[in-house]
């Protein structure tokens, strides 16, 4: 009995303890010193996006047809995107005196310099800067800090994503990162391995706008949701009942 009691204790341990090949981040870190970082990097705007332009001169006058105004004064910034200029379902914008531009499919700097052409032909000393005001991302599952990221600069990896996310918990499954994605009206799944550097050069290494990051749970995590949170719990619970099967048969 004490044999088995031991042998039982041992197989036990040996399931609950977590290897360095599911904790680490990427093991194989080594393979980036010979790889060029992506340097210039920039998302592409897409339909329902809500887009901030500026038109600015230093003749103020000549610039005032051109500024959207809506009459209205906003306080806080979710009201402030009615301020913006919605990328409707056609991929276009109405922009006062230029009528409909076409915006989707285009980079922000794509935009800006389309903007400013249009606009010399009215403005010599025209200046147009152009913003996403709705780039937010969501990231779920097995993090400290779940919740709906908006991104301020337009640029964010899955590793800062999940850093602003608090970094995954003990119980997040590290080799298998779910990333939702639109895609030309269609939803897109990719599957990443953090503990591996192969993400670094694929297209979900930067986000999009509206990604949705969700961490899965690793075994110890669906144990812990069930009668029996985990491995120790399962052995603490078998001692105690050998224990007191022991004491009664003595």
């Amino acid at each position: 009995m004490k044999k088995f009691f031991l042998l039982l204790v041992f197989s036990l341990l040996w399931i609950s303890c977590a290897t360095k090949k599911q904790i680490l981040y990427f093991q194989d870190a080594e393979a980036l010193n010979a790889k060029s970082a992506m340097e210039h990097y920039e998302p592409i705007i897409e339909k329902n996006d809500v887009l901030y332009i500026s038109v600015s001169s230093m003749n103020v006058e000549v610039v005032e047809p051109f500024k959207r105004n809506t009459g209205e004064n906003y306080a806080n910034s979710q009201n402030q995107l009615l301020q913006g200029y919605l990328v409707d379902s056609n991929g276009t914008i109405r922009f006062p005196v230029l009528g409909e531009i076409t915006v989707a499919g285009s980079t922000r700097a794509q935009v800006v310099t389309m903007l400013r052409d249009r606009l010399s032909e009215f403005i010599t000393d025209v200046v147009v800067d152009v913003r996403i005001m709705n780039f937010k991302i969501t990231v779920l599952g097995a993090v400290n800090r779940p919740g709906v990221y908006s991104i301020q600069d337009e640029r964010v990896t899955l590793p800062q994503a999940l850093g602003l996310a608090g970094d995954l918990s003990v119980d997040g499954k590290r080799s298998e990162i779910m990333i939702v994605r639109e895609v030309d009206g269609k939803q897109q799944v990719a599957h990443v391995d953090l503990t591996a550097t192969d993400f670094f050069e694929s297209p979900f290494y930067f986000l999009k706008q509206n990604d949705l990051v969700y961490v899965q749970p690793s075994l110890k995590g669906v144990k812990k949701s069930g009668f029996i949170p985990d491995i120790p719990a399962l052995l603490s619970l078998f001692t105690v009942v050998l224990s007191t099967v022991i004491i009664i048969t003595r």
